[in-house]
């Protein structure tokens, strides 16, 4: 069987979306990218039990927000399902009790999972660089999006770039590389 669905689990700013921008470009196939970015912008501001972000970088979730997130990952599942290949871009706030809805809908589909890990201090930095999330949310993800999760491999990048991180994803995954 071949790799269907390839999910992303790292902090804020550990480099996520470049691997999966370098995964599109490599793969000898179309795969669609979903990030949580896209379910967290979709949702209306200030939604009673959503999402809210403290100054110091702390995600909260409420029941509102894991409401729309189960209908979010089934969803995810239905387009995988229907044959489109995908990556998936988390943060596993909860560690395992996050990975566990993606688990349960993707039962039965050809699924990789990836740590994407970042050296606290490097995430920092990119954090500032990028200048779109609240400072401190890379430094509080950086480990904890990680405890309890069931990974097939993990890249580091800290000091590897995204394209070569998504060589060792391809590699893992079986689907080749274009042009090679």
């Amino acid at each position: 069987m071949t790799t269907q669905v390839i999910v992303l689990n790292g902090g804020s700013s550990s480099g996520k979306s470049g691997i999966a921008r370098c995964l599109q470009a490599i793969l000898p196939t179309p795969w669609l990218s979903i990030s949580v970015d896209t379910l967290v912008d979709a949702m209306p501001h200030n939604t009673p039990g959503g999402i809210e972000f403290s100054p110091d970088g702390e995600v909260n979730v409420g029941p509102e927000f894991r409401r729309l997130e189960a209908a979010w990952i089934e969803g995810i599942a239905a387009m995988a399902r229907a044959g489109a290949r995908i990556i998936v871009d988390d943060v596993f706030l909860s560690g395992p009790r996050s990975q566990r809805p993606w688990k349960n809908a993707l039962d039965g589909l050809d699924v990789l999972w990836v740590g994407v890990r970042c050296d606290k201090a490097v995430a920092e930095g990119r954090e500032i660089a990028r200048g779109d999330r609240a400072v401190g949310m890379a430094a509080s993800q950086a480990e904890v999006v990680h405890q309890g999760v069931d990974y097939d491999l993990e890249v580091d990048t800290s000091h590897t770039e995204a394209l070569d991180c998504a060589r060792r994803i391809a590699a893992q995954a079986s689907v080749g590389i274009r042009g090679e």
